[in-house]
């Protein structure tokens, strides 16, 4: 299938971009940035240098995603979506004095499989955004999102679980249960686990 990158876009030549990932109009991937195969990039997208993506990921319009985050497999962020990475930001010293790269550290998002963060969601670092889990439209994490949760509002806060099909679990006696695929989970000291059929 081969790589597609638009004749706007801006992707470094020391970025890898595996087969089948599609890099739309005015999107820029930096320096030893790592996309797996089959991602997509939207337009005005941005992914800073280093940074590194699984298989089958999309990235959608003018999403910000900076260094150095890390990013699962078949991971979702939506557009707007930021993943930031400076806990104090500044534009100056306290001597006044514009500050460089070698005045600070940058510190990152991780996000788990599957994972879903919603258009205009914002990840202040470091934090952790579990396997599978959903971040609402909007909503700003500053603290790590268990895997599975539904996490919404400012900040963002946990509203319930979800099933790997993206729904919300309903719940069902003591199991929690997936209206897409059946699926069956079991709540246990804040996490949850699917239940394995016999």
């Amino acid at each position: 299938m081969g790589v597609r990158v638009a004749a706007s876009a801006d992707v470094a030549e020391s970025a890898s971009l595996g087969e089948g990932t599609q890099i739309w109009d005015l999107a820029q991937v930096r320096e030893g940035a790592v996309l797996g195969e089959s991602c997509i990039v939207g337009r005005g997208a941005y992914i800073g240098t280093g940074v590194r993506m699984g298989r089958h990921c999309k990235v959608q319009n003018l999403a910000l995603v900076y260094e150095p985050a890390e990013i699962a497999d078949g991971v979702f962020i939506g557009p707007g979506a930021v993943l930031t990475n400076d806990t104090y930001p500044r534009a100056v010293n306290p001597d006044g004095s514009l500050k460089s790269a070698a005045d600070w550290q940058a510190v990152g998002v991780t996000i788990g499989e599957g994972a879903s963060i919603g258009a205009r969601a914002v990840c202040v670092a470091p934090v952790t955004i579990g396997a599978w889990s959903t971040v609402a439209a909007g909503a700003v994490v500053t603290k790590d999102v268990p895997d599975h949760a539904i996490v919404v509002g400012v900040p963002a806060r946990q509203v319930g679980w979800v099933g790997h099909a993206g729904h919300p679990l309903r719940r069902e006696a003591e199991f929690l249960v997936c209206p897409v695929s059946g699926t069956t989970y079991v709540e246990h000291e804040g996490s949850i686990r699917e239940v394995v059929p016999e």
